[in-house]
């Protein structure tokens, strides 16, 4: 893997999606890489949302992402600025992932062991439109019961050569570590025909993993 540095100041753009489930990390792992202040359209949840959200699992979240958040993280020695959108994870708000897909060349599918059913539609989603993706797996509280093979598996990756990467949201160099990891897959891959491009429009987000 390139050791790349991040000072330079210009550099080819290349836009990455970061996606998941409510309340996986996406927006603390734009916060945590972005060189710049990262654009966040938090708002709170409320009494509203009883019934539509599900917190199973993350009582104590309080605000959630409405539209995206927005970081940017520069790769000098790779030649490229990272320009990087998080998705909504509400469902509601997935109608949304169809215009922030428009001109990524790559995304970030994290996931949360603990609530994996949340992760099903970004998988959905991506493999069907054809958008090259790594899988990270946030370990919460710094510690992760599943290994990558198994996270593979129970997410039935249509294909097996989908990297699934650990990581903590919240540490910088392990969220480069995938950031890079998926550079050097889409670098890989752009010469193979079929691959490194999304595809045609396909099935709605939110279809069952089979």
């Amino acid at each position: 893997m390139p050791g790349y540095d991040t000072s330079a100041p210009q550099a080819a753009p290349v836009k990455i999606l970061v996606a998941g489930g409510f309340g996986v990390g996406k927006t603390t792992l734009v916060e945590t890489i972005s060189e710049i202040e990262p654009l966040r359209t938090e708002e709170r949840l409320t009494a509203a949302g009883v019934g539509v959200d599900d917190l199973d699992g993350i009582e104590s979240k309080a605000v959630t992402t409405v539209a995206m958040d927005f970081g940017r993280l520069t790769l000098t020695d790779a030649g490229v600025v990272l320009y990087l959108f998080g998705t909504p994870g509400q469902e509601r708000f997935w109608f949304m992932w169809d215009d922030l897909l428009n001109g990524a060349l790559g995304a970030i599918v994290l996931v949360d062991t603990r609530r994996l059913d949340r992760s099903f539609p970004a998988v959905d989603f991506f493999e069907s439109r054809g958008l090259p993706f790594v899988v990270g797996a946030n370990c919460f509280h710094g510690e992760q019961p599943y290994t990558a093979g198994e996270i593979a598996a129970a997410l039935r990756l249509r294909d097996p050569d989908t990297p699934v990467l650990m990581l903590d949201a919240r540490d910088r160099g392990a969220v480069r570590n995938v950031l890079v990891s998926l550079l050097d897959m889409l670098i890989a891959n752009a010469g193979i025909p079929g691959r490194g491009g999304a595809g045609d429009p396909a099935p709605e987000v939110g279809a069952a993993r089979r």
